[in-house]
Protein backbone atom coordinates (compact mmCIF):
# COMPACT_ATOMS: atom_id res chain seq x y z
CA UNK A 1 0.00 0.00 0.00
CA UNK A 2 1.12 3.42 -1.19
CA UNK A 3 2.31 5.95 1.97
CA UNK A 4 2.26 9.87 2.21
CA UNK A 5 6.42 9.92 1.52
CA UNK A 6 5.39 7.93 -1.68
CA UNK A 7 2.84 10.43 -3.22
CA UNK A 8 5.13 13.59 -1.76
CA UNK A 9 8.29 12.05 -3.69
CA UNK A 10 6.41 10.59 -6.47
CA UNK A 11 4.39 14.98 -6.98
CA UNK A 12 7.94 16.42 -6.16
CA UNK A 13 6.25 18.67 -2.91
CA UNK A 14 6.61 18.39 0.35
CA UNK A 15 5.00 16.42 3.06
CA UNK A 16 3.35 19.18 4.72
CA UNK A 17 2.07 20.17 1.20
CA UNK A 18 0.14 16.90 0.61
CA UNK A 19 -1.22 17.14 3.73
CA UNK A 20 -2.90 20.40 3.03
CA UNK A 21 -4.46 18.78 0.09
CA UNK A 22 -5.65 15.69 1.78
CA UNK A 23 -7.56 18.03 4.47
CA UNK A 24 -8.42 20.60 1.72
CA UNK A 25 -6.76 23.54 3.07
CA UNK A 26 -7.55 26.74 1.64
CA UNK A 27 -4.13 28.10 0.65
CA UNK A 28 -3.13 25.69 -1.17
CA UNK A 29 -2.16 26.32 -4.93
CA UNK A 30 -4.35 24.54 -8.09
CA UNK A 31 -0.87 23.61 -9.62
CA UNK A 32 0.09 21.68 -6.33
CA UNK A 33 -2.92 20.27 -5.71
CA UNK A 34 -2.56 18.70 -9.28
CA UNK A 35 0.40 17.09 -8.83
CA UNK A 36 -0.53 15.45 -5.42
CA UNK A 37 -3.90 14.39 -6.58
CA UNK A 38 -2.45 12.60 -10.09
CA UNK A 39 0.44 11.07 -7.59
CA UNK A 40 -2.18 9.93 -5.24
CA UNK A 41 -4.58 8.25 -8.46
CA UNK A 42 -1.05 6.76 -9.70
CA UNK A 43 0.11 5.05 -6.91
CA UNK A 44 -3.30 3.78 -5.77
CA UNK A 45 -3.51 5.63 -3.00
CA UNK A 46 -6.20 6.00 0.02
CA UNK A 47 -5.52 8.42 2.48
CA UNK A 48 -6.28 6.92 5.88
CA UNK A 49 -9.21 8.75 7.65
CA UNK A 50 -8.23 8.95 10.75
CA UNK A 51 -5.29 10.05 10.65
CA UNK A 52 -6.70 12.79 7.99
CA UNK A 53 -9.21 13.56 11.15
CA UNK A 54 -6.07 13.57 13.70
CA UNK A 55 -4.06 16.35 11.49
CA UNK A 56 -7.46 18.47 11.17
CA UNK A 57 -9.04 17.90 14.08
CA UNK A 58 -11.85 17.43 11.95
CA UNK A 59 -14.06 13.77 11.55
CA UNK A 60 -16.31 15.17 8.85
CA UNK A 61 -19.33 13.18 10.45
CA UNK A 62 -21.86 14.50 11.88
CA UNK A 63 -23.95 12.17 14.45
CA UNK A 64 -27.57 12.09 14.25
CA UNK A 65 -30.15 11.31 17.06
CA UNK A 66 -33.87 10.69 16.40
CA UNK A 67 -36.24 9.48 18.40
CA UNK A 68 -36.84 6.55 16.08
CA UNK A 69 -36.01 5.19 13.01
CA UNK A 70 -38.95 3.34 11.57
CA UNK A 71 -41.71 5.97 9.60
CA UNK A 72 -42.15 8.47 7.00
CA UNK A 73 -41.40 11.23 8.96
CA UNK A 74 -37.56 10.38 10.29
CA UNK A 75 -37.13 8.86 6.88
CA UNK A 76 -37.71 12.03 5.44
CA UNK A 77 -35.47 13.85 7.48
CA UNK A 78 -32.54 12.10 7.61
CA UNK A 79 -32.67 11.87 4.27
CA UNK A 80 -32.17 15.45 3.99
CA UNK A 81 -29.54 16.00 6.72
CA UNK A 82 -27.55 13.04 4.88
CA UNK A 83 -28.21 14.49 1.01
CA UNK A 84 -26.77 18.11 2.35
CA UNK A 85 -23.88 16.38 4.23
CA UNK A 86 -23.05 14.36 1.05
CA UNK A 87 -22.92 17.78 -0.96
CA UNK A 88 -20.54 19.12 1.73
CA UNK A 89 -18.46 15.75 1.52
CA UNK A 90 -19.05 14.72 4.97
CA UNK A 91 -20.98 11.98 6.48
CA UNK A 92 -23.02 10.85 9.24
CA UNK A 93 -23.89 8.50 12.13
CA UNK A 94 -27.37 7.60 13.09
CA UNK A 95 -28.60 6.14 16.79
CA UNK A 96 -32.06 6.39 17.93
CA UNK A 97 -33.41 7.17 21.34
CA UNK A 98 -36.48 5.55 21.78
CA UNK A 99 -38.24 7.91 23.13
CA UNK A 100 -36.16 7.07 26.67
CA UNK A 101 -34.34 9.83 28.80
CA UNK A 102 -31.69 7.17 29.62
CA UNK A 103 -31.25 5.83 25.69
CA UNK A 104 -31.36 9.09 24.30
CA UNK A 105 -28.45 10.06 26.87
CA UNK A 106 -26.49 7.43 26.26
CA UNK A 107 -26.76 7.78 22.55
CA UNK A 108 -25.34 11.43 22.41
CA UNK A 109 -22.46 10.01 24.57
CA UNK A 110 -21.93 7.48 22.07
CA UNK A 111 -21.85 10.24 18.75
CA UNK A 112 -19.52 11.85 21.00
CA UNK A 113 -17.33 9.38 21.65
CA UNK A 114 -17.22 9.01 18.03
CA UNK A 115 -15.74 12.63 17.86
CA UNK A 116 -18.81 13.40 15.82
CA UNK A 117 -17.51 17.19 15.01
CA UNK A 118 -21.22 17.83 15.29
CA UNK A 119 -24.75 16.53 16.65
CA UNK A 120 -27.89 17.07 15.05
CA UNK A 121 -31.50 15.76 17.41
CA UNK A 122 -34.43 15.16 17.54
CA UNK A 123 -35.56 13.65 20.71
CA UNK A 124 -38.26 14.14 22.88
CA UNK A 125 -37.49 12.62 26.50
CA UNK A 126 -34.72 14.76 27.90
CA UNK A 127 -35.73 17.99 29.56
CA UNK A 128 -34.92 21.03 28.03
CA UNK A 129 -32.21 21.73 31.22
CA UNK A 130 -30.13 19.04 30.10
CA UNK A 131 -29.36 20.97 26.52
CA UNK A 132 -28.73 23.89 27.97
CA UNK A 133 -25.84 22.35 30.21
CA UNK A 134 -25.24 20.51 26.76
CA UNK A 135 -24.38 23.57 25.08
CA UNK A 136 -21.03 24.02 27.52
CA UNK A 137 -19.47 20.97 25.78
CA UNK A 138 -16.77 21.57 23.25
CA UNK A 139 -19.45 19.79 20.67
CA UNK A 140 -22.03 21.71 19.06
CA UNK A 141 -25.14 20.36 18.48
CA UNK A 142 -28.93 21.34 16.78
CA UNK A 143 -32.05 20.39 18.55
CA UNK A 144 -35.57 19.96 15.77
CA UNK A 145 -39.09 20.78 17.24
CA UNK A 146 -38.05 21.81 20.26
CA UNK A 147 -37.93 25.61 21.35
CA UNK A 148 -35.31 26.38 24.34
CA UNK A 149 -35.28 29.91 25.10
CA UNK A 150 -31.88 29.94 26.46
CA UNK A 151 -30.55 28.55 23.51
CA UNK A 152 -32.71 29.31 20.73
CA UNK A 153 -30.44 29.72 18.17
CA UNK A 154 -29.50 25.79 18.20
CA UNK A 155 -33.16 25.30 18.35
CA UNK A 156 -35.20 24.36 14.76
CA UNK A 157 -38.97 24.24 15.68
CA UNK A 158 -42.11 24.04 14.35
CA UNK A 159 -45.62 26.48 15.84
CA UNK A 160 -47.40 23.03 16.96
CA UNK A 161 -50.01 24.92 18.95
CA UNK A 162 -51.26 26.83 15.60
CA UNK A 163 -50.88 23.50 13.64
CA UNK A 164 -53.43 22.03 15.86
CA UNK A 165 -55.91 25.19 15.70
CA UNK A 166 -55.56 25.11 12.43
CA UNK A 167 -57.03 21.70 12.03
CA UNK A 168 -59.79 21.82 14.12
CA UNK A 169 -60.38 25.00 12.60
CA UNK A 170 -61.06 23.46 8.98
CA UNK A 171 -63.90 21.38 10.76
CA UNK A 172 -65.65 24.25 12.34
CA UNK A 173 -65.40 26.55 9.01
CA UNK A 174 -66.96 23.51 7.69
CA UNK A 175 -69.69 23.36 10.12
CA UNK A 176 -68.48 20.36 12.24
CA UNK A 177 -69.22 20.75 16.08
CA UNK A 178 -69.10 17.66 17.38
CA UNK A 179 -65.27 16.94 16.71
CA UNK A 180 -63.00 14.12 18.44
CA UNK A 181 -59.31 14.25 19.20
CA UNK A 182 -56.98 11.28 18.88
CA UNK A 183 -53.73 13.13 20.43
CA UNK A 184 -49.97 11.67 20.33
CA UNK A 185 -48.26 11.07 24.13
CA UNK A 186 -49.07 13.97 25.68
CA UNK A 187 -45.90 13.50 27.52
CA UNK A 188 -44.31 14.99 24.65
CA UNK A 189 -44.53 18.74 24.11
CA UNK A 190 -45.49 18.74 20.88
CA UNK A 191 -48.39 16.67 21.15
CA UNK A 192 -49.57 18.55 24.18
CA UNK A 193 -49.15 22.14 21.95
CA UNK A 194 -51.48 20.71 19.20
CA UNK A 195 -53.47 19.36 21.73
CA UNK A 196 -54.14 22.79 23.25
CA UNK A 197 -54.41 24.49 19.16
CA UNK A 198 -57.32 21.77 19.11
CA UNK A 199 -58.55 23.19 22.78
CA UNK A 200 -58.55 26.59 21.75
CA UNK A 201 -60.19 26.41 18.25
CA UNK A 202 -62.92 25.06 19.65
CA UNK A 203 -63.12 27.90 22.39
CA UNK A 204 -62.32 30.81 20.04
CA UNK A 205 -66.18 29.08 18.38
CA UNK A 206 -67.97 28.18 21.86
CA UNK A 207 -67.53 24.28 21.66
CA UNK A 208 -67.23 22.86 24.79
CA UNK A 209 -64.49 20.34 24.81
CA UNK A 210 -65.75 16.80 25.78
CA UNK A 211 -63.60 14.89 27.28
CA UNK A 212 -64.96 11.66 26.24
CA UNK A 213 -63.77 12.28 22.98
CA UNK A 214 -60.38 12.62 23.70
CA UNK A 215 -57.72 9.38 23.23
CA UNK A 216 -54.33 9.62 23.60
CA UNK A 217 -52.32 7.91 20.83
CA UNK A 218 -48.39 6.81 20.12
CA UNK A 219 -47.70 8.44 17.04
CA UNK A 220 -48.26 4.97 15.55
CA UNK A 221 -50.75 3.88 12.85
CA UNK A 222 -52.44 0.96 15.48
CA UNK A 223 -52.74 3.96 18.11
CA UNK A 224 -54.85 5.44 15.53
CA UNK A 225 -57.11 1.95 14.98
CA UNK A 226 -57.64 1.65 18.39
CA UNK A 227 -58.20 5.49 19.21
CA UNK A 228 -60.82 5.54 15.99
CA UNK A 229 -62.19 2.48 17.97
CA UNK A 230 -62.47 3.31 21.71
CA UNK A 231 -64.20 6.70 19.99
CA UNK A 232 -67.14 4.83 18.22
CA UNK A 233 -67.81 2.59 20.90
CA UNK A 234 -68.71 5.38 23.76
CA UNK A 235 -71.59 6.04 21.00
CA UNK A 236 -71.49 9.46 21.68
CA UNK A 237 -72.40 11.94 18.62
CA UNK A 238 -69.25 13.35 16.38
CA UNK A 239 -68.84 13.89 12.77
CA UNK A 240 -65.31 14.73 12.79
CA UNK A 241 -61.64 13.21 14.06
CA UNK A 242 -58.64 15.54 14.06
CA UNK A 243 -55.44 13.26 14.19
CA UNK A 244 -52.26 14.66 16.14
CA UNK A 245 -50.10 12.75 13.32
CA UNK A 246 -50.85 11.50 9.64
CA UNK A 247 -50.01 7.47 10.93
CA UNK A 248 -52.84 7.61 13.11
CA UNK A 249 -55.05 8.91 11.12
CA UNK A 250 -54.22 6.36 8.28
CA UNK A 251 -54.87 4.21 11.74
CA UNK A 252 -58.22 5.55 11.99
CA UNK A 253 -59.67 5.73 8.45
CA UNK A 254 -59.06 1.81 9.11
CA UNK A 255 -61.29 1.36 11.83
CA UNK A 256 -63.47 3.84 10.03
CA UNK A 257 -64.01 1.59 7.04
CA UNK A 258 -63.62 -1.90 8.89
CA UNK A 259 -66.88 -0.84 10.82
CA UNK A 260 -68.76 -0.33 7.87
CA UNK A 261 -69.16 3.43 7.36
CA UNK A 262 -67.44 6.16 4.65
CA UNK A 263 -65.31 9.48 4.35
CA UNK A 264 -66.24 11.59 4.63
CA UNK A 265 -69.73 11.70 4.38
CA UNK A 266 -70.03 9.76 7.83
CA UNK A 267 -66.90 11.01 8.88
CA UNK A 268 -64.13 13.97 8.09
CA UNK A 269 -60.58 13.46 9.35
CA UNK A 270 -57.48 15.31 9.09
CA UNK A 271 -54.15 14.23 10.03
CA UNK A 272 -50.62 16.02 10.73
CA UNK A 273 -47.12 16.37 8.97
CA UNK A 274 -48.07 15.90 5.40
CA UNK A 275 -45.66 12.58 4.99
CA UNK A 276 -45.74 11.03 1.68
CA UNK A 277 -48.49 8.55 1.94
CA UNK A 278 -51.28 11.02 3.00
CA UNK A 279 -51.81 11.72 -1.20
CA UNK A 280 -52.26 8.39 -1.68
CA UNK A 281 -55.18 6.86 1.06
CA UNK A 282 -58.75 6.83 0.25
CA UNK A 283 -59.82 9.32 0.43
CA UNK A 284 -56.88 11.94 0.21
CA UNK A 285 -55.90 12.43 3.85
CA UNK A 286 -56.15 16.32 4.62
CA UNK A 287 -53.59 17.51 7.05
CA UNK A 288 -51.11 20.10 8.16
CA UNK A 289 -47.89 20.66 6.51
CA UNK A 290 -44.94 19.72 8.78
CA UNK A 291 -42.20 20.89 6.71
CA UNK A 292 -39.55 18.52 8.09
CA UNK A 293 -37.24 18.35 5.40
CA UNK A 294 -36.88 22.00 5.16
CA UNK A 295 -36.20 22.12 8.92
CA UNK A 296 -33.63 19.29 8.74
CA UNK A 297 -31.89 20.85 5.67
CA UNK A 298 -31.80 24.37 8.00
CA UNK A 299 -30.12 22.86 11.03
CA UNK A 300 -27.64 20.99 8.93
CA UNK A 301 -26.75 24.20 6.94
CA UNK A 302 -26.24 25.89 10.29
CA UNK A 303 -23.87 23.12 11.19
CA UNK A 304 -21.86 23.49 7.98
CA UNK A 305 -22.04 27.20 8.48
CA UNK A 306 -20.90 27.43 12.01
CA UNK A 307 -18.32 24.08 12.32
CA UNK A 308 -16.95 23.79 8.82
CA UNK A 309 -17.39 28.01 8.26
CA UNK A 310 -18.97 27.51 5.06
CA UNK A 311 -20.04 30.86 3.92
CA UNK A 312 -23.08 32.61 2.23
CA UNK A 313 -25.38 30.69 4.67
CA UNK A 314 -28.95 32.19 5.74
CA UNK A 315 -30.32 30.15 8.09
CA UNK A 316 -34.03 30.65 9.52
CA UNK A 317 -35.19 28.61 12.92
CA UNK A 318 -39.00 28.97 12.78
CA UNK A 319 -41.21 27.44 10.92
CA UNK A 320 -44.98 27.98 10.23
CA UNK A 321 -47.52 25.00 9.65
CA UNK A 322 -49.81 24.96 6.51
CA UNK A 323 -53.15 23.38 6.14
CA UNK A 324 -53.22 21.13 3.28
CA UNK A 325 -56.74 20.33 1.93
CA UNK A 326 -57.28 17.47 0.14
CA UNK A 327 -61.02 15.32 0.31
CA UNK A 328 -60.90 13.57 3.58
CA UNK A 329 -63.81 16.15 5.08
CA UNK A 330 -67.01 16.89 4.15
CA UNK A 331 -69.19 19.91 4.69
CA UNK A 332 -72.02 19.60 7.30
Amino acid sequence: MATIYEVSALAGVSLSSVSRVLNDHQHVSEKTKKKVMDAMQELGFRPNSVARSLASNRSNCIGILVSELHGPFYGAMLSEIETELRKAGKHSIVTAGHSNEQSEKEGIEFLIDRNCDALIMLVDALPNEYFVKLKKNKTPFTVLNRHIPEIEDNCFYLDNELGGYLATKHFIEHGHKHIAYISGPLSKQDATDRFHGHQRALKEANIPLNDALVVEGDYLIQSGRDGMASLLDTGINFTAVACANDEMAAGAMKTVRDRGFTMPDDYSIIGFDNVFFTEYLYPQLSTINFPIKDMAKMSTQWILKHVYKQKNIDVENFFKPELITRESISHI
